[in-house]
């Protein structure tokens, strides 16, 4: 196939692919991509302010598509600006397309200052993307693509950099169209196996924990549940593998102390697809149950973290019917103890964040079943959204995997952009909206149907309360905050406010059920406190 410009061959991968938006800054060194893009009719082309942001849209739009995103960036400085997000896609195995510039392939490498030029560009984007290459030829650049593609998608999934010269990018290209060697789908040892059925099998008192790899196993996650009256806990990422208004879905708990209890007598832990991280294991304490089936598709995350008896390398949705013929279910005052722990963390945790729980109430009333929640790092997310607030669709739960503050807003718009006829919310804190504020401009340019809530305490809320805690100090936590009725109005968006518990309802659902963006600010101020105010589960050494 021959194309007049690289433009047109990306536009065509990309096509072939499914993708339907693409988000990036346009750049002298990736003019004749974005305005290919931008030319088709079968494209969208987003304009977002910051590189960094174009990542997290393409990431959060692949996730809540269930497929893959795109993202374009310049050159050198743009590359770089992008490395923190491609960070997080990396972080959480998610699909990101990475399209990035180069300059001339003449000057490439030679180190004489040529306008975005950077010292090893592609070493930079090899340390935070699982696959990285540079077009080499006009006749290369197809392949390349496809190869770029086929390792974002393939599980573990994660972002695939593809740089690519800015003479290379305006030549002709040739493309044969010759795709990667597929990749072979692994499968558990058969002895494994059948020791693992046979513990499971024998088991009366079950639990099952679903990470982000059991998002595409939802149904033969569930089949297996409801065989053995099992009790699911879930990581963050396991959100929704099993819609939480199951009765057997404890959800994202797994710390407190019904559910460790549950750990300490559950005589089986079937693990699907998790890693254990470090913020929900109280930094790898929690005490888990020596019998333990773990299955992932990723052969370096089987006993990593915690032993695992019998290590099932292969695909959840090929292994976990293998398990449920072989189960038998659980005893009855099991699965009522598992129900009655479902119950008792969700009242304990909706008395502890008091007048914050009629938010959290007001979005679960109002949210259509498997509507998008992205959530920034934010007080409020860490302690409700991540666990209260209910999600019905692994899709719909979008939050930065790997910690990083401020990528909530691109998230969002990139999902909301995804799922134009239901609304989207974005949960963020003043100071994470302030490190991409850039992107209102996004919101107001695109008009996705998006309420974006900023819970505003006036800096950094959880590191202020950590210093409360730990030190007599306050040190960069408190920071100057905008009149966010002021800025929603030089945005040209809708504003409301929430200053009092009774207010939540009536704001949240005229905004969700509006056709465009809204800006909610929750004074917390106003609101008032939390009744117990909320830390992050790290260790700080006593001095």
């Amino acid at each position: 196939m021959r194309y007049d410009h690289g433009g047109g061959l990306l536009a065509a991968h990309l096509k072939s692919l499914g993708v339907d938006t693409v988000f990036g800054i346009v750049s002298v060194h990736n003019l004749p991509l974005v305005e290919a893009v931008e030319a088709d009719p079968h494209l969208r082309f987003v304009p977002v302010r910051h590189e960094a942001s174009a990542v997290n849209a393409a990431d959060a739009h692949g996730r809540a598509r269930g497929s893959i995103g795109c993202a374009l960036t310049s050159t050198g400085t743009g590359a770089g600006n992008a490395a923190g997000s491609l960070i997080e896609a990396l972080s959480s195995g998610t699909a990101v397309l990475h399209i990035t510039g180069q300059v001339e392939s003449a000057y490439l490498g030679s180190g004489r200052g040529f306008i975005h030029e950077t010292k090893d560009q592609l070493g930079m984007l090899t340390a935070v993307s699982k696959y990285a290459a540079t077009v080499t030829s006009a006749q290369d650049a197809g392949r390349v693509l496809r190869e770029a593609s086929a390792a974002a998608l393939t599980a573990p999934g994660g972002p695939a950099s593809v740089e690519w010269p800015i003479d290379l990018q305006y030549a002709a290209q040739e493309d044969d169209g010759d795709g990667p060697p597929a990749r072979e789908v692994p499968v558990p040892d058969a002895s494994a196996l059948t020791a693992a059925r046979d513990l499971l099998a024998s088991a009366r008192r079950p639990l099952i924990w679903a990470g982000g790899g059991a998002a595409t196993a939802r149904d033969q996650l569930l089949a297996l549940l409801e065989a053995t009256g099992a009790g699911l806990l879930t990581s963050n990422s396991g959100r929704g593998s099993v819609p939480e208004d199951h009765d057997q879905v404890i959800g994202n708990f797994a710390t407190t102390a019904p559910a460790r209890s549950l750990l300490e007598d559950a005589d089986v832990l079937v693990t699907v697809g998790t890693h254990f991280r470090s913020n929900e294991t109280a930094d790898y304490g929690l005490p888990l149950p020596e019998a333990h089936i773990q299955i992932d598709v990723d052969a370096a995350a089987l006993g990593r973290v915690h032993p695992a008896r019998h290590a099932l390398h292969g695909d959840a949705r090929a292994v976990l019917p293998r398990l449920t013929e072989a189960a038998a279910p659980a005893d009855a005052d099991w699965t009522d103890r598992v129900r009655q722990v479902r119950g008792r963390v969700r009242a304990t945790l909706h008395d502890a964040i008091g007048p914050q729980a009629a938010i959290c109430d007001a979005l679960a009333a109002a949210l259509p079943r498997g509507a998008v929640v992205a959530r920034d790092v934010t007080i409020p997310s860490s302690a409700w959204g991540n666990r209260l607030l209910p999600i019905h669709d692994p899709r719909a739960n979008v939050f930065p995997r790997g910690g990083g503050i401020g990528q909530g807003l691109a998230m969002g718009i990139g999902a909301a952009l995804a799922r134009p006829g239901e609304p989207t919310v974005v949960i963020a804190g003043d100071g994470g909206l302030a490190v991409h504020l850039g992107e209102l401009l996004t919101l107001a340019q695109e008009r996705p149907r998006l309420t974006l809530i900023v819970f505003n305490d006036g800096g950094y809320g959880v590191l202020r309360n950590m210093q409360a805690t730990y030190t007599e100090r306050r040190s960069g936590v408190d920071l100057f905050t905008p009149d966010f009725a002021q800025l929603a109005a030089a945005c040209s968006l809708p504003y409301a406010r929430i200053g009092d518990a009774s207010e939540a309802a009536k704001v949240v659902d005229a905004a969700l059920a509006s056709d465009g963006p809204t800006l909610v600010e929750v004074d917390l101020a106003a609101l008032g406190p939390m009744k117990n105010p909320f830390t992050p589960p790290v260790k700080i050494p006593t001095r």
